[in-house]
């Protein structure tokens, strides 16, 4: 199966924990659905998520979250085939920490339009290796 991957950020409307249970719970079930793995790292002020899985079904994952009000600004900082998985042994992994990603500060200056292809894979290169790691 060809892999395609997908990164965006967005700012969260209406944060909370059980909108995050929710979102987390939906998640996971559309995505063992549709062949999707991933992640997704989160505070109050952002959302960075990796999604992986075949073109068609990350790409109509992409749409539906981006139409979804509880996303603001959404924006798609990666859009390419990959070689392999790197999340696949997850529906959903889930970092609640988050505290090595941009500051708050550094997102409401901008670090979001400002953000290469490169950083934000690389956040994720780190999540992976297991700094932060929750498999909630």
């Amino acid at each position: 199966m060809d892999v395609f991957r997908a990164i965006y950020t967005s700012q969260p409307f209406g944060f909370d924990d059980s909108i995050l249970r929710g979102i987390l719970s939906i998640a996971r079930q559309y995505n063992a659905r549709d062949g999707i793995t991933g992640a997704l790292i989160c505070r109050a002020d952002i959302y960075l998520q990796w999604l992986e899985g075949p073109e068609d079904k990350v790409r109509a994952t992409v749409a539906r979250i981006a139409a979804d009000d509880r996303h603001l600004e959404m924006k798609l900082h990666v859009s390419e085939p990959a070689q392999a998985r790197m999340f696949g042994e997850w529906d959903m992994l889930h970092d609640p920490a988050a505290t090595w990603i941009w500051t708050p500060e550094a997102i409401a200056g901008g670090a979001l339009d400002r953000a290469t292809p490169e950083e934000v894979v690389a956040f994720f290169v780190r999540l992976r290796g297991g700094a932060g790691v929750s498999a909630v």
